[in-house]
């Protein structure tokens, strides 16, 4: 029942999946690695099903690591944007193509990160407020951006399991520290991925196939997943956002050519 691959795609296929525990407990911005790997080397439309199966095993570790640092008001706020954007993208995946799909998610995400950097560069010319934190006073007060963002990762991630990227950035000019970004993270998308298995289904993206991939790669995401919670608690902040960024242009870039 397993796809009849060379040794070499089974390599990249289980350091993709590595990648996806990474992406999940320390740096989520790689996430687009995988997304990229598995789009290259499996059928477009079945990668994205079974990718989704593994992210959501990364998800129950991430929760179990940082499920006390999540910030419930920040993903409240997000929820009705999101339930757009799924609803937008799962339209879009009955009509559109493969090539528009990675194409026009290249483009948004190129798009955020320009966004992102200008509103930190604006807000570091800013007068500091009170508490010493202008740059996080303004993501938390400002629902346009969770509006815009929040409907953006709902489509992306629905299209493409290519959320991550988008919601990093929102969450990233918010300025959290790490374990509380993680955290929020964490919940966003486990709650998001588990929506996403029934319309997965129906649109016939998870194949027979596509799950006995899923459990030969399962345990390279746990190694993932271990090995970035030892990475997450040894990353300072600075390093951490650079590191988000510099993933999140790669894998828009991926895209778009």
């Amino acid at each position: 029942m397993l796809p009849d691959l060379p040794a070499f795609a089974w390599l990249l296929l289980a350091l993709a999946a590595v990648t996806v525990g990474l992406s999940k407990t320390a740096i989520p911005g790689a996430g687009t690695v995988p997304v990229a790997l598995f789009a290259a080397i499996l059928p477009a439309r079945q990668s994205t099903g079974t990718l989704l199966l593994l992210l959501i095993t990364a998800d129950a570790f991430a929760i179990t690591m940082y499920r006390r640092n999540a910030n419930w008001g920040v993903l409240l706020r997000l929820v009705p944007a999101v339930l757009l954007g799924v609803g937008l993208g799962v339209a879009f995946l009955a009509v559109a193509s493969d090539g528009w799909v990675k194409r026009l998610i290249g483009v948004i995400l190129l798009v955020v990160v320009g966004v992102t950097l200008y509103r930190r560069w604006v807000q570091s010319r800013a007068v500091v407020g009170p508490d010493g934190d202008a740059g996080g006073a303004v993501g938390r007060r400002h629902p346009v951006a969770a509006a815009v963002y929040g409907s953006l990762g709902g489509f992306t991630t629905m299209v493409a399991n290519a959320g991550g990227p988008v919601m990093s950035m929102y969450l990233l000019a918010m300025r959290f520290p790490v374990k509380e970004f993680l955290g929020t993270a964490a919940w966003f998308f486990a709650i998001i991925n588990l929506c996403k298995v029934p319309f997965s289904a129906g649109l016939g993206l998870i194949t027979v196939p596509g799950l006995w991939v899923d459990l030969v790669l399962a345990p390279a995401v746990v190694i993932g997943a271990l090995c970035g919670r030892w990475l997450a608690s040894r990353l300072n902040q600075r390093l951490f956002e650079r590191l988000v960024i510099v993933f999140t242009v790669v894998g828009a870039v991926y895209l778009l050519v």
